[in-house]
């Protein structure tokens, strides 16, 4: 459990009964859980898995943003590239840093879990965290069970590392999201 270094009182947010409910919901409406599988030369195999949980909204509700990056203690606020309409300028709260996520992300969401469609996207992303702490992600076998689970998710879209010519791949990917996440891993167990 986090413990905050901020003063207690009526006025800290973060202090307030609910707060983790109001984090939980807002992330449910408003978060992604994301995996990628990119291009890069500079890695052994020619291709690096990017993970991020993100928030984004519009300028104008920025405070609520700053209230992530407070509560959790990491990650950082970002503008977007894009504006909301083309008028409105974007910011994303953004935790990019594996140990961000291992240790203080994803214990968050299994203490508060998510309940809309975006709990088996974060089932899904914890699984690919697992694989790449055993350093699934150096093995063309991993990688391609890593770019199989990024087909599942968000916008659920083939990756462009997949190659339908490797059927080991698809016998790595688990089927339900319960099974993608040990608990032994989960509880530090491994």
């Amino acid at each position: 459990m986090m413990t905050s270094d901020n003063p207690r009182g009526a006025d800290n947010q973060q202090e307030r009964p609910g707060f983790e409910q109001w984090v939980v919901g807002f992330v449910d409406g408003e978060g992604c859980f994301a995996i990628s599988v990119v291009r890069n030369a500079v890695c052994r195999l020619g291709w690096q898995v990017q993970h991020e949980f993100s928030v984004t909204q519009a300028e104008p509700s920025r405070p609520a943003l700053e209230l992530l990056v407070e509560f959790f203690g990491v990650g950082r606020l970002i503008p977007n590239r894009r504006s909301d309409n083309h008028r409105t300028r974007l910011w994303r709260f953004s935790v990019k840093r594996r140990d961000d996520l291992l240790w203080v992300i994803v214990p968050f969401f299994e203490e508060h879990p998510l309940i809309t469609a975006k709990r088996a996207d974060f089932g899904r992303f914890c699984a690919v965290l697992q694989l790449m702490q055993e350093r699934a992600h150096l093995t063309d076998t991993g990688l391609a069970a890593i770019a199989a689970v990024t087909e599942q998710m968000n916008r659920r879209q083939r990756s462009r590392f997949w190659n339908p010519q490797r059927p080991y791949a698809n016998q790595l990917v688990p089927t339900r999201v319960e099974d993608m996440v040990l608990a032994s891993w989960r509880h530090g167990d491994h």
